[in-house]
């Protein structure tokens, strides 16, 4: 059997491009980098929290077959829209008001405010630091409920497209991820 080895070479080459087209790369524009690097540098911004995404432990998962989620939520992905969430972060302040979905591993104490994440202080050990290479900005923090006697250890990844990832870590519940969307405070608050 003769085989043609042009076709066999188009072939092979579309096949190829396609392959490597499927991969996702995002190319932001330089504009949408200096927007993302004066949100960063001035602290001066929120994020509008879409979804909760908790540790799954076998609680959770349990809740989930019970049928106690919305729908469209399970023990992995809670959606937050229309809930009263806010994490913000205004000049060397921040403030986070964020529902908690998980377990809590040492007691919450007496008369304590509903079971999110609340704190709003002075960040310790901020640390700052640019990828250049996959263009985002990761900041990390530590904060400490003073109600509670709670710390949490803050990490947030923040990128051009104005998308943000928190992820905290607490001294006394599991580990909790929230998805959203990067804005900055039109008015900053007064020091």
């Amino acid at each position: 059997m003769k085989v043609n080895k042009p076709i066999v070479f188009f072939a092979f080459t579309v096949i190829l491009l396609s392959i490597v087209s499927c991969g996702s790369s995002n190319v932001y524009t330089a504009q949408e980098k200096a927007s993302l690097e004066k949100l960063v540098t001035d602290r001066n911004f929120e994020i509008e929290l879409q979804w909760a995404r908790p540790l799954v432990t076998n609680s959770l998962n349990q809740l989930a077959d019970a049928g106690l989620f919305r729908p469209g939520d399970n023990a992995s992905q809670i959606n937050l829209q229309g809930n009263q969430n806010t994490f913000k972060f205004e000049n060397d302040t921040v403030s986070a008001n964020l529902p908690y979905y998980g377990e809590r591993q040492m007691g919450g104490g007496y008369n304590s405010d509903g079971g999110g994440i609340d704190f709003e202080t002075t960040p310790k050990e901020l640390t700052l630091t640019k990828d250049d290479d996959k263009d985002y900005y990761l900041m990390e923090f530590n904060v400490r409920d003073k109600d509670s006697n709670e710390n949490y250890d803050v990490s947030l990844t923040l990128y051009p497209s104005l998308n943000a990832i928190i992820n905290i870590w607490s001294s006394q519940r599991n580990t909790i991820q929230y998805n959203g969307t990067l804005k900055a405070i039109t008015e900053p608050k007064e020091e």
